[in-house]
């Protein structure tokens, strides 16, 4: 633990950034997960999945989890996946 004031305050602010990040990051994976699985399974809402998934990954990119052009890259494949499973 640092003897400094304001980087033992930088310490406590960085871990709660973290831990947000952490928890964006996750939802997003998780979104891409049921995306995937919903097109493995042949689900008939893959459409509304791949919104979901793609509102998932724009929010992770608006908090700067993911850079932009990722996001933009990442939602092109989901895209490619789903024109292809059709």
């Amino acid at each position: 633990m640092p003897n400094i004031k304001s980087a033992a305050k930088r310490v406590r602010v960085s871990e709660a950034k973290r831990e947000r990040n952490r928890v964006a990051k996750s939802a997003y994976k998780t979104a891409v997960k049921r995306f995937n699985r919903a097109l493995e399974t042949g689900a008939e809402n893959k459409e509304e999945v791949l919104r979901s998934t793609m509102k998932a990954i724009d929010k992770a990119a608006a908090k700067g989890i993911i850079h932009k052009n990722a996001a933009a890259r990442r939602k092109s494949r989901l895209t490619k996946k789903l024109a292809s499973a059709n």
